[in-house]
């Protein structure tokens, strides 16, 4: 009954927040986990640590920028596959540098990925024909004449759009968890020596995993141009790989769901929170303190640990939660004096 479950609660959603901001924040959202879980299938699944994910996503969104220019006038119906499009522009472009990047394991490949992200990323000033330069390259999600009363013109049909992909990745990679494929990359993950010893290359592993992680991430890449209608050197950069690593570990890397809850978290930090103080960074950055510290298996294995056992939690755990909480005010309180005091002077 997940399943079913989670198809209501994409469907229902703007029927609780329709206004334009609220689905705009919503379709951000959407994006954003499925990144996170394309991310996790690295991560948290094959156990490699890469520092460029944002490259396969924003290709595709180049890509499919590109592509939606090219279909100007087509119809809306084109823009349904404009996602898968750029799921293929992802995995092509992890079939090229994820097979350099696979080619070593552990620390290594996480340097390797730092290396081509930024190789990448200079790469934008020197072919402005391809990248648009500094100001990027903008596009029209409105392709033409309606399809079934739909030409994607309002927020709320690019929502049910990336609503309807998102549900299908999410299936999608979770079914891949269950397959031979997923399985012996878990045992790759935990020990490669091992997988090697009972006939399976960890390196062809890796990379049939890196792959379908890049296109997955394609595709999240391609709702973020539908989305946003221009795509720029941000979604290529080492920040925008950063946030991603880091609302997925916030959310739970050893957790199927949990890299979507680090998503929600990770958007509403930096679209909704900024709105109202300048220190959110510094917030996100003081939760993730807190998780790798006290919580290893982020929000989501938070949750089950004090949802499962709930009735197991003593009075003092209690009263420690209470304290954790007060302390988290006061700090909270202080920090915004301090930028008020600083913004006065």
């Amino acid at each position: 009954m997940l399943w079913p479950a989670f198809a209501l609660l994409l469907l229902g959603v703007p029927l609780l927040f329709s206004q334009s901001a609220a689905l705009s924040i919503l379709s951000q959202c959407g994006c954003m986990m499925i990144l996170a879980l394309s991310f996790n299938m690295l991560l948290g699944q094959s156990g490699m640590l890469s520092f460029g994910h944002a490259v396969y996503s924003g290709l595709a969104a180049f890509a499919s920028a590109h592509l939606m220019n090219r279909l100007a006038g087509g119809g809306a119906a084109a823009l349904l596959l404009v996602p898968l499009a750029g799921g293929v522009a992802g995995m092509l472009a992890g079939a090229v540098f994820g097979y350099v990047t696979t080619r070593r394991a552990g620390t290594a490949l996480s340097m390797i990925s730092l290396a081509l992200v930024e190789l990448v990323a200079a790469a934008v000033l020197m072919f402005p024909a391809w990248f648009g330069g500094e100001s990027g390259v903008s596009t029209d999600r409105v392709l033409g004449a309606a399809f079934l009363g739909i030409d994607f013109s309002s927020q709320l049909q690019v929502y049910y759009l990336i609503a309807f992909w998102l549900f299908i990745c999410a299936v999608g990679m979770y079914g891949l968890t269950q397959t031979p494929l997923g399985r012996i990359a878990n045992a790759v993950r935990d020990n490669p020596q091992r997988a090697a010893f009972v006939g399976h290359d960890p390196r062809r592993v890796r990379y049939l995993m890196f792959m379908l992680s890049a296109f997955f991430a394609g595709i999240g890449g391609a709702l973020t141009a539908i989305n946003f209608e221009i795509v720029s050197a941000e979604n290529l950069s080492l920040l925008r790989s950063a946030q991603i690593l880091l609302f997925t570990f916030i959310g739970g890397v050893g957790y199927f769901f949990g890299p979507m809850i680090g998503a929600i978290t990770g958007v509403l930090f930096s679209s909704l929170l900024s709105a109202y103080t300048r220190g959110w960074q510094l917030y996100l950055g003081l939760l993730f303190l807190l998780i790798v510290l006290f919580a290893p298996g982020g929000i989501a294995g938070a949750c089950i640990k004090l949802f499962g056992g709930w009735r197991l939690i003593t009075a003092r755990a209690w009263l420690r939660l209470a304290t954790g909480l007060l302390i988290a005010g006061a700090v909270v309180f202080l920090i915004e004096m301090l930028y008020r005091r600083a913004a006065v002077l």
